[in-house]
């Protein structure tokens, strides 16, 4: 029997403006994006992706974009509706959707929760209208505001707010005000991290003058965490921080090298079947992808991982969090021998990267987490 935790992810595309750092599968479209053919889509995608369950429940969903909130209370209600007559489910499941705040992008909160939906993750960035401008953002801070009371008015408990530093001529203090704006809006969970000047974007073609060092980032996150610590915010992950143990479920299943199903245009799967652990994507392109199910597919290539692309994939992900892991969850969800890991973790050790605080049992040290992104590449296959 295959324990394994499974979530699953539904991929949204549209905004109504790429933001200048966004590398994200989204496509400028707003309301001339065509919602329902997409949904017919991901119903049709759906049936296949519940297949690969194998009957096994959904522990969380997660609906990521793009802008999901486009989408209209009604469809998104025919999509978790789609969603619970194909799969078991949980009785508690997590099921989040990502928000922009402001008129256009937040949609009705209220008819968002009564679509099925218990976690609502606004993207805020910053509470600074200049910051807002350069970022591209769409939204107020006022908009910001409006959102989380909306969202709490329409029942939500659970609520995530992003929120970055290392801002285009950011400093600590501005980076500190940020996220005393953010707390006073009393979210459950904040998603606090680090611009990065990412590929295949406007940012990274033409990075801003003014952006802080990496000492200075570094500065600002140590800053960021001791005030967050002292208002009750508990990190939990390089860049996630909960109050009352809120953490977020469908993202915890993937630092801990879950599986996790994928519909949608771009939407990446992993899944632990047969032995092996597999890997798929679905066509990127919007049109393609809905133009492919209208078909009768897409056809979908699985791709099994080898020793070290587990290993590494294994590590990548759970390195991130900040309490450490054992060796037999790397037993269970690589299927490799637990004695490797010792092994495959000798030269981060000696590098002062990682620490066995306990038989079988490791962290990240003050060092490595400094360092996380060369720490990661020591498991490069």
């Amino acid at each position: 029997m295959n324990t394994v935790p499974l979530s699953l992810y539904v991929h949204l595309p549209w905004c109504v403006r790429k933001c200048p750092y966004c590398d994200f599968n989204s496509h400028t479209a707003g309301n001339a994006a065509p919602r329902a053919r997409y949904i017919t889509a991901l119903l049709a995608d759906l049936d296949g992706e519940a297949e690969r369950a194998e009957s096994r429940p959904l522990t969380s969903i997660f609906l990521g974009g793009g802008t999901p909130s486009l989408f209209s209370p009604d469809e998104i209600a025919t999509l978790v509706d789609g969603i619970a007559v194909r799969f078991a489910l949980d009785d508690d499941i997590e099921i989040t959707m990502e928000a922009n705040p402001g008129t256009v992008e937040c949609g009705d909160p209220q008819g968002y929760r009564q679509a099925g939906i218990n976690r609502l993750s606004i993207g805020a960035q910053s509470f600074n209208a200049e910051s807002l401008a350069r970022l591209g953002r769409i939204h107020s801070v006022d908009d910001i505001a409006r959102a989380a009371a909306a969202a709490h008015a329409a029942g939500f408990s659970n609520i995530n707010l992003d929120v970055m530093y290392g801002l285009p001529g950011q400093g600590i203090e501005d980076a500190l005000s940020d996220l005393r704006a953010a707390a006073a809006l009393a979210p459950a969970h904040l998603s606090w991290y680090q611009l990065t000047l990412e590929p295949n974007t406007v940012f990274y073609a033409r990075p801003p003058a003014d952006l802080p060092n990496e000492d200075a980032s570094f500065d600002m996150q140590t800053a960021g965490q001791a005030l967050l610590s002292s208002i009750g915010y508990a990190q939990y992950e390089v860049s996630a921080y909960a109050r009352d143990d809120q953490r977020c479920r469908h993202n915890l299943n993937y630092w801990s090298f879950g599986d996790y199903l994928a519909v949608g245009a771009g939407a990446h799967g992993k899944i632990s079947a047969a032995g092996n652990i597999w890997r798929y994507a679905k066509p990127v392109n919007p049109l393609e992808y809905m133009q492919g199910l209208e078909q009768g597919g897409p056809d979908v290539e699985l791709r099994a991982l080898d020793e070290r692309e587990r290993v590494f994939e294994f590590m990548l992900n759970v390195l991130r969090l900040t309490a450490g892991f054992d060796q037999a969850l790397f037993a269970e969800r690589t299927g490799l021998e637990a004695g490797l890991l010792a092994e495959y973790l000798r030269p981060a050790r000696q590098k002062r990267l990682i620490e066995e605080i306990s038989s079988g049992f490791w962290r990240v040290t003050g060092l490595g987490q400094r360092f996380l992104n060369d720490l990661q590449a020591e498991f490069l296959p």
